[in-house]
């Protein structure tokens, strides 16, 4: 079918610091060093890539070659070989007998691990393991007489603190506290020998103005004057203990936040227009970053998020408030979790503190958003810390590190100019593993690799889920891609690749004005009865903003944009099966003009879209045959089996616009190479040199990633043929060479992450030079990284 065109505390108010507004966009400090990554470790290599396996916290022997962190999932304490960062090594395991939750390592190589062995919510217990590192043996075993979460070592390796959390059932009543047995801190006096050391306990009740009765300790930090800083997470509150005595000796609410231009709906788009006040910070990780200056990750958790991060002097005054700075952040660098923006938003959770040489670096992790933003601190002495001074304080950004699903534990490691991150999330089904993280100080960043200019003052242009890219035939500076179903109301976004990173500098919205796509939608429709589940109003919104699953774009000769949408669900002989993926939606190919406006629309034959697999179009190049005019060529994912395609080929379509035609050609599927099984299919198509450049890919990512290739295709417009009731039988298979091979090239060690799986986008310049783009699925399941890669002058 074919139609065309017809609170803060004290006197805090006087004094606080909120980020600035207008949030710059990449970097904040230009002449401070930055980090790059450098290396990323599966932790499943400490065991088997068929196990599930987590690194959450994670410490660092005095020399800063040997790492340990905890796994929770295996119940196992790991290590790892650093000595070369840029290619650590599986150091093995040992058995922690319980879950363990946190490690920290002393100057003379001892592993304090703490280890959950509670039976139950009520029934806690829980030990410290003395873990000698260089023989990987338990040399003592420490009660801590409850569920331990965090420990911190003092910086004179004089003390040890431990968050003794006894955390809550939340499936209890609703979830919150009280709920006994409480929390306290435990104190160990590292003095003499493992064998001779001793624990006092701290009572941490009647403190906090929020559950009082029921402390739960949640993260512990030193200072070089043996003050621990413990945050009581779900009491919004920040306790002091003096080591020495055991004494609390101060204590203040970590008070609440202000947030304006945030997103507050999951609707499946991101719009940054939405306020809330008086959000408890309530924060996971904190810091001492100064003598007398703490800095808070606020995470949330009974009350929401308030989705950044404070700093406070020791009495409770706050001095600096992001706002929603943190927000805007992870947005700009397309990570934004849109999922999660009824509850915590990206959610902060990690903190890190690290003096390198002359600069002083605070390393924000956000859980959801997959994130370790950094700042530096501006180091002042005590005696400044006046009211005059405190706007030096403020915290700066400097860059956006990319990292695992999960970053949970960060560890600074100075002496080395190394910095590492543990992320927790595993799993292999959703080609997403847990990995460690290595990035280097004084070497040029490596992310972003595009990034998004300002929709307004200081709040990002909006985007993720990339799925397709496009160069502008009349200026190779300007490029175009597009998001696909993760989000609705669907919009090409304009991309200038003249600069480093790549900078999303607009968007235009699709537009059904003209009623073109409802038109061809409302007739297939009525071609296709016991599509019950196939609504087109879904598709077109009564504003006439549309809801594709836009994989591929393109632009033709005379600058025009097409786009193809993927259907949804499957259809066997016109009939969907709600048990198999019902029928939602076809394939689409539609044109749009400058300002959106969709001005011309095709589908698939009836006939084809009959037996429609799920896996449709998933790349559209623009054929430009000169006098005979401009074809429309797409790249069906995978083979259709329903319509009686081989399995091992997917059909390349071919349109011509003028007359609504369709023709096909087979192309030749690689064979599934990777151990973990799956399928290969096609991620773009690219008009380029009178052939067609194929990105081929499997849907594999990571060590399991073993087809990521470019192959060549000779065009002819004789070789596709019409459909016909016997499809398959008369299509002619194309011959392909072998361009690229992703995997053989190492094109991604450049990015010291592990291999995408959605290779999802591609386009040549007019010099030959390729381009690729992977699609993060909007951070869900997926370790949120946008990787837009050159891969240089592949075609002659």
């Amino acid at each position: 079918m074919t139609l065309r065109l017809a609170r803060p505390r004290l006197l805090a108010a006087a004094i606080t610091l909120t980020a600035a507004a207008a949030a710059p966009a990449l970097a904040g400090s230009g002449d401070v060093p930055t980090f790059r990554r450098i290396a990323s470790f599966p932790v499943f290599e400490n065991s088997s890539i068929e196990n599930e396996t987590v690194a959450e916290i994670i410490s660092a022997t005095a020399d800063g070659n040997t790492l340990v962190y905890t796994d929770a999932e295996l119940g196992v304490i790991g290590f790892i070989d650093i000595t070369d960062p840029a290619n650590p090594v599986a150091g093995g395991t040992i058995d922690a007998g319980g879950d363990p939750t946190s490690v920290i390592v002393t100057a003379d190589g001892l592993a304090l691990a703490c280890v959950n062995t509670s039976a139950d919510f009520i029934d806690t217990s829980g030990v410290l393991l003395v873990i000698d590192v260089a023989t990987r043996t338990v040399i003592r075993t420490i009660d801590l007489g409850g569920q331990p979460d965090a420990i911190a070592l003092s910086p004179n390796g004089r003390y040890a603190a431990v968050c003794i959390e006894n955390e809550r059932d939340e499936d209890l009543g609703n979830g919150e506290p009280p709920q006994l047995p409480a929390g306290f801190l435990v104190i160990v006096d590292l003095v003499g020998d493992a064998a001779d050391w001793t624990t006092r306990t701290v009572n941490l009740t009647g403190i906090a103005d929020l559950f009082p009765e029921d402390p739960e300790p949640e993260f512990v930090d030193i200072n070089k004057g043996n003050i621990a800083a413990v945050t009581l997470q779900e009491n919004n509150h920040i306790v002091l203990v003096n080591l020495l005595t055991g004494a609390v000796i101060g204590d203040f609410s970590a008070g609440t936040a202000d947030l304006e231009g945030i997103d507050t709906i999951e609707d499946d788009i991101i719009r940054q227009v939405d306020s809330l006040a008086g959000v408890p910070r309530e924060p996971d990780a904190v810091q001492w970053v100064g003598p007398l200056v703490l800095a808070t990750a606020d995470e949330g958790d009974l009350f929401g998020g308030s989705r950044g991060f404070t700093t406070f002097l020791s009495n409770g005054t706050t001095l600096f408030e992001a706002g929603s700075t943190v927000e805007y952040i992870v947005t700009r660098h397309g990570h934004y979790p849109e999922n999660r923006s009824e509850n915590k938003g990206n959610e902060p959770e990690g903190m890190e503190f690290g003096q390198y040489g002359d600069t002083d670096y605070l390393f924000l992790g956000s859980e959801r958003a997959n994130l370790v933003l950094v700042y530096e601190i501006p180091s002042l002495p005590p005696v400044t810390l006046f009211p005059p001074f405190y706007g030096a304080l403020q915290p700066r950004f400097v860059q956006a590190l990319p990292s695992g699903s999960g970053p949970e534990g960060l560890l600074a490691i100075p002496q080395r100019d190394l910095f590492v991150v543990a992320c927790e999330n595993d799993s292999r089904d959703d080609a997403l593993r847990s990995v460690v993280a290595i990035y280097q100080r004084n070497l040029e960043p490596n992310y972003p690799t595009v990034a998004s200019a300002d929709l307004v003052k200081g709040r990002p242009i909006p985007w993720a889920a990339l799925s397709g890219l496009a160069v502008d035939p009349a200026d190779a500076s300007r490029a175009y891609t597009i998001h696909d179903s993760f989000y609705r109301e669907s919009r090409v976004y304009t991309l200038d690749m003249s600069s480093v990173p790549a900078v999303i500098d607009g968007e235009i919205v699709m537009r059904d004005t003209n009623g073109l796509l409802l038109t061809a939608l409302q007739g297939l429709k009525k071609q296709l009865p016991g599509t019950d589940d196939f609504d087109p109003a879904s598709i077109v919104n009564a504003d006439g903003t549309v809801n594709l699953d836009l994989e591929g774009v393109t632009v033709d000769p005379t600058g025009a944009i097409w786009v193809c949408s993927e259907g949804t669900g499957n259809l066997d002989g016109g009939v969907s099966n709600p048990a198999n993926r019902p029928f939602e939606s076809p394939n689409v190919v539609a044109r749009i003009d400058a300002d959106g406006v969709i001005d011309f629309v095709a589908l698939p034959p009836v006939g084809l879209t009959a037996n429609q697999f799920r896996f449709g179009l998933e790349g559209i190049a623009a054929v430009d045959l000169g006098k005979a005019g401009v074809r429309v060529a797409v790249a069906f994912q995978r083979a259709w089996g329903n319509a009686g395609d081989p399995g091992d080929r997917a059909r390349i379509g071919l349109l011509d616009p003028a007359t609504g035609d369709w023709t096909f050609a087979y192309y030749p599927l690689d064979a599934v190479e990777s151990a973990n099984g799956g399928w290969v299919g096609l991620g773009d198509l690219v008009f380029f040199g009178g052939e067609l450049l194929v990105l081929e890919r499997d849907n594999n990512g990571g060590p399991d990633a073993a087809v990521k290739r470019i192959y060549r295709v000779a065009f002819d417009a004789a070789d596709f043929g019409p459909d016909s009731t016997t499809p398959g039988k008369d299509f002619t298979v194309l011959g392909k060479q072998l361009v690229r091979d992703l995997l053989l090239e190492a094109d991604f060690a450049v990015t010291g992450g592990l291999v995408p799986e959605k290779l999802e986008g591609m386009m040549v310049m007019p010099d030959g030079t390729v381009w690729i783009v992977n699609d993060n699925d909007g951070v869900d399941d997926n370790n949120g990284e946008t990787q837009l890669l050159n891969l240089g002058d592949l075609i002659d």
